[in-house]
This record gives C-alpha cells, structure tokens and sequence, in this order.
C-alpha cells in the first residue's frame, strides 16, 4: 500500500473543485484563438489547455480543431503551415488505403473467412442507425460510413470491428467535413485511449478495476455485488465500448465527456472513474431493495438522459477521495 503526493493530492483538489463554483462556459472560438500566436503556435501550455477542457468543456465551433490536437492527429508543437501539410497528408494517406482497399477486396473475399461476416455486420448495424434529425433532416451518409469502417476493420490490427463502433464513427462523421478526418480520427481516438474501449483489449481490464475500485471505496456496496448481485459488473461491458455514448441526453454530451477522457486529466483510465460514479447512483436503491444482477444492470440500463459535466464533476470528486486514501497498488498504477 502506498499513500500519493501531497502534489498529486493538490491537483485533485483542483479537479474537482469546479464542482463547488457556478458552472464555466465553454472555450469558444475566440478564447481558442487566442492560445496560439502568430504562427499559430500554441502561446499557452498543454497542460493549461487540457485543464480547462477538463473543467470547462469546448464550444461546438472549437470542437473539430481542438479534437485533432486531443487525439493527436495535430502536434502540440505544430504551427499552421505544418498542419496544413499534415491535413494534406492524411487525406492522401486516407486516399492511398481507399485504392488498396479496393484492389485486395476480392482477395479478402475468397481467402479472408471473416471478412464477409464482418462486412455483413457493419452494414446490419449501419441500417439499424437512425440517420435524421427531429425536423427529418438527414444526419450522416451511411455509404461514406460503412467504407470507412471496413477500412478501419482491414487496416487496424489492433482492434477488430465490433458492436457499437459504428455509433462511435458516426459521432466522428458528425464532427468533421472530410472522411479522411472520420477516419483518422477515430484511430487515434483508439490509440490515445488505450483501446479501452475496444472488448479483446481494454474493456476486461476496466472492468476488473472498476470492481478493484469498489471493493477498496465501498466494501459494504462490493459485498452485495458478490452475494446478491454477483455478475451485475461484469455485465456492464457496454457502457466501455460505447465509452457510455447511450446514457446521455445529447451528442453534445457524449463529446464532452469523450473530450475529458483525450485530455488524460485529472487521471489516466479516467473512465472508470465515471462508470463508478454512475453505480454510486444505482447504489440507494440497489441496498434498499436487495437488488440481484439482473435487476442492478436493469437499473444501469435505466441510466440515461445524464448530463456529462455533472458526471464528470462526480468522478473528478471520486479521484479527489481516492487520492487521499492509502492506494493499493494495483490501482495506483492503473489511475496515476
């Protein structure tokens, strides 16, 4: 067991202080132009700008360029010129995996077994998605959709298509103009995750740590969960590979917390801090009525409609207890 820094404790604190003070507005357009100088290199630091994503979230009109720097599609170090080539490349690249795509489908066809299956998938899941707007107005382009997840699904071998990806993408689609930006997006979304979104990589490890997490902040809550409700949080999967993207009331919501999780801030596996929080307010109820598990993921599933910054707010004052606490080491790795 070992205790953290009295610094580490401090920069706890500050996380989750602006859950004490009125709510901040977003960066906007003109605050975010003001970090860079210029050449537009960036005036402030990252860690200045990472903190107020964490504390304040971005102005939709903020939100396409700052995500590129998040997932590190941009360098913190770039100037505009150089993302101005950097864009070129990637659409090139983008264009280049298109061409060779289309040369090795039929190869993938005949001497790929799972590649029909997985094609078939995505454009199942892809139907399933509801494309318009309240007004009816069309939201996405499935056809420019279902391309660029079979190029994720050939060219990434780290994490194959899976079940939710295709609501992911689409967040991504809603974002940019370009697919060549869908597309590169969502893979270094991936990589500057962890994959811990992805089930054969992150998702078992979440998982195991969020019950770690419970065990060691609420041992009378993790002794029902092994008695009574034994199964409920290994069945909690999707709310890591969707990165919790059902249980709130808008996009807007979804992409804020997403942004918090880019921004390594206050922590790094930041998500299960928040999945924790979000079983904190099943928790009255589930003791109350002596729930078993199916009826704890019933009430999980029931979570929805949540507003992200106050669930960020709630895990940032999660990570302000743990830290304070004398850490078994498993979890100081995973969190610090």
């Amino acid at each position: 067991m070992t205790t953290l820094s009295p610094e580490n404790s401090l920069s706890a604190r500050q996380s989750a202080s602006f859950i004490l003070v009125k709510r901040k507005p977003p960066i906007d357009k003109t605050e975010w132009d003001g970090f860079f100088d210029e050449n537009g290199h960036l005036a402030k630091s990252r860690d200045f700008i990472c903190v107020n994503i964490l504390e304040r979230g971005l102005h939709p009109f903020v939100r396409t360029e700052a995500w590129k720097f998040l997932t590190g599609y941009y360098s913190w170090q770039s100037s505009q010129d150089e993302r101005l080539m950097v864009d070129s490349t990637r659409r090139k690249n983008y264009e280049a995996l298109c061409q060779m795509y289309e040369k090795i489908q039929p190869l993938l066809e005949n001497l790929h077994r799972n590649f029909i299956e997985t094609r078939n998938n995505i454009a199942y899941d892809i139907q399933k998605l509801y494309d318009k707007d309240p007004l009816g107005n069309v939201l996405i382009d499935k056809k420019r959709l279902e391309k660029i997840l079979l190029l994720s699904y050939v060219c990434n071998t780290q994490a194959e298509y899976q079940q939710g990806f295709h609501e992911m993408v689409m967040l991504f689609q809603l974002m940019v103009e370009h697919d060549h930006e869908t597309f590169w997006l969502f893979q270094f979304f991936l990589q500057k995750t962890e994959h811990s979104c992805v089930i054969n990589i992150g998702v078992g490890k979440n998982l195991d740590m969020l019950n770690n997490l419970i065990n060691f902040l609420d041992p009378v809550f993790a002794e029902h969960l092994k008695g009574k409700g034994a199964g409920a949080v290994q069945s909690l999967f999707p709310w890591f590979c969707l990165y919790f993207q059902r249980a709130f009331k808008s996009f807007d919501d979804v992409w804020r917390l997403w942004e918090v999780l880019l921004t390594g801030k206050p922590c790094r596996n930041f998500q299960v801090l928040v999945a924790y929080s979000m079983l904190q307010m099943v928790r009255k109820q589930v003791l109350q009525e002596s729930m078993t598990g199916d009826d704890i993921l019933l009430a999980c599933n029931n979570l929805i409609d949540l507003d992200a910054a106050e669930l960020v707010s709630a895990a940032c004052t999660v990570y302000a207890e743990l830290v304070q606490k004398d850490v078994p080491q498993p979890l100081k790795d995973f969190f610090l």
